[in-house]
């Protein structure tokens, strides 16, 4: 539905502005499709039964500038001879912590009397009440020391490290769309108030450079950068882009689909492996190339 949708959403804001006079009026704007996008869901989740959520990671060109909106995992960098340049960041409960704890210190209702908005190194036992232990909350970045109360005993709002880490031990997501429905595990308890459905928007001006046809936008799902680095990606796209001329549009879609296989390896005796015998990604993956400099030319 957002595949469909999301970019109608997008279009009907952008046709709002009357004078695009700043890039703010069009980060908003995307803001707002978004928004939309969710409500839409909201509205249509019972009569087309639309259940379950996604991550949304949205590209606009307008007036010589790239907008890149992303809400959830998926991952957006730039390859400019050579040199990555982020475009969006992933949106996990690790990186969203203090906004979830503030959220649950500012609103304990939404926790259920199930959850505390605290972080503790690990679950708590009984026999450790009355313990010191290291905690955060949403005001810190570092740990401090706390006496153990009643309390702590529930179970942490954000819970588990890297892929692991859970919002109300279900969803390792913070932001994107949908996902309405989605209650906590054998439990009444709404996790929506905790993801936000807005994106962040980055901006990057392609008048400020010139752009060879090796320059190139590169998106991709969480199942690509799961196992791949930004680095890494870089050499794949100068690997892939040297194999071929300057001119052939063919070269991109070639260099998506190196992307999308070197990412889920090759099927072995234990499963698919990486050259380096890891794991290859198990998740799903989408990878989308666009060229910021024109076939065979270097403007």
């Amino acid at each position: 539905m957002a595949s469909r949708l999301l970019h109608r959403h997008i279009r009907e804001q952008l046709k709002d502005l009357k004078e695009v006079t700043h890039e703010s009026l069009v980060v908003g704007a995307i803001e707002n499709a978004f928004q939309f996008m969710d409500e839409q869901m909201a509205r249509e989740r019972h009569g087309h039964q639309v259940e379950g959520g996604c991550c949304a990671l949205v590209v606009v060109y307008l007036l010589g500038k790239v907008y890149v909106a992303n809400a959830g995992d998926s991952r957006a960098i730039i390859v400019r001879n050579g040199e990555v340049i982020p475009m969006s960041r992933e949106f996990t409960p690790e990186t969203e912590r203090q906004r979830l704890q503030l959220l649950g210190f500012l609103k304990p209702e939404l926790l259920g009397g199930e959850f505390t908005h605290l972080e503790f190194p690990r679950r708590i036992q009984p026999k450790e009440l009355g313990q010191r232990m290291l905690y955060r909350d949403q005001n810190m970045t570092g740990w401090a020391y706390k006496k153990i109360e009643l309390e702590d005993l529930r179970f942490p709002l954000v819970c588990g490290e890297g892929k692991k880490a859970r919002v109300m031990a279900t969803i390792g997501v913070t932001r994107g769309l949908g996902d309405h429905n989605l209650k906590v595990c054998s439990s009444t308890l709404p996790i929506k108030p905790f993801l936000s459905c807005f994106p962040e928007v980055r901006v990057y001006d392609l008048t400020q450079y010139e752009h060879c046809p090796d320059d190139v936008l590169v998106l991709g799902t969480d199942g690509l950068w799961d196992v791949t680095s930004d680095c890494e990606v870089a050499a794949t796209v100068d690997r892939v882009l040297s194999a071929y001329e300057p001119n052939d549009p063919s070269r991109y879609t070639a260099l998506a689909q190196a992307l999308v296989l070197g990412a889920r390896g090759t099927p072995r005796d234990r499963g698919w492996r990486l050259p380096n015998n890891k794991l290859g990604s198990g998740d799903d993956i989408s990878v989308f190339v666009i060229p910021l400099g024109g076939p065979g030319s270097y403007s």
